[in-house]
């Protein structure tokens, strides 16, 4: 048990006998009121994102998760995905739900972070950035320099992300993961 002043984004939380993600929190001490915390939280198995007042006195069950790093190896064709863990060589399925947005940087070999509760897998962490192949834009503009007007490219998993106007097709970009964001042209 945690106090609810000790609440940082990042942390995972058993709230109302559920997992939830931190994703926020704010400490507020209005005028002559009890000073209270205001959370956004998000829960882990159904994804919906809700704010909570927790009385700045409220205690939080901080649940104590594992991590491995693993290695993404194949999907079965977009529902299931397979991971390996790259210590023990033991293998983890996780679905699409399980994933989320994450599915769209899932490229062969690339090294995540699995987080387990009570040995069962709840979620990936993915690097922040990655280097994924433009499949189908616009031609490339040759005179092109960065401005401000962008259009859509649509990358090797799926993943749609605005690009200057100088990228083309088959062109290697970064991908920032947190914002789904063009950064820059890979080396």
């Amino acid at each position: 048990m945690i106090s609810a002043n000790s609440l940082r984004p990042g942390m995972v939380i058993i709230f109302k006998t559920e997992l939830h993600s931190v994703f926020s929190v704010m400490h507020r001490t209005p005028g002559n009121l009890r000073a209270f915390v205001q959370v956004k939280l998000r829960n882990l198995r159904t994804g919906a994102m809700f704010e909570h007042r927790f009385s700045s006195s409220d205690t939080v069950d901080r649940a104590i998760l594992e991590q491995h790093d693993m290695e993404y190896l194949f999907d079965d064709g977009g529902n299931v995905f397979t991971f390996m863990n790259t210590e023990t060589y033991e293998q983890v399925e996780l679905t699409k739900d399980d994933l989320g947005d994450n599915v769209y940087f899932l490229l062969p070999n690339i090294k995540v972070t699995v987080e387990f509760y009570e040995g069962k897998p709840i979620s990936v962490e993915v690097p922040q950035t990655v280097v994924m192949t433009v499949v189908e834009t616009e031609p490339g503009i040759k005179s092109a320099t960065a401005s401000s007007v962008n259009k859509p490219a649509k990358l090797e998993t799926g993943l749609v992300v605005q690009v200057p106007p100088f990228i083309s097709e088959g062109e290697k970009i970064v991908v920032n993961t947190a914002e789904q964001t063009y950064v820059s042209r890979s080396n």
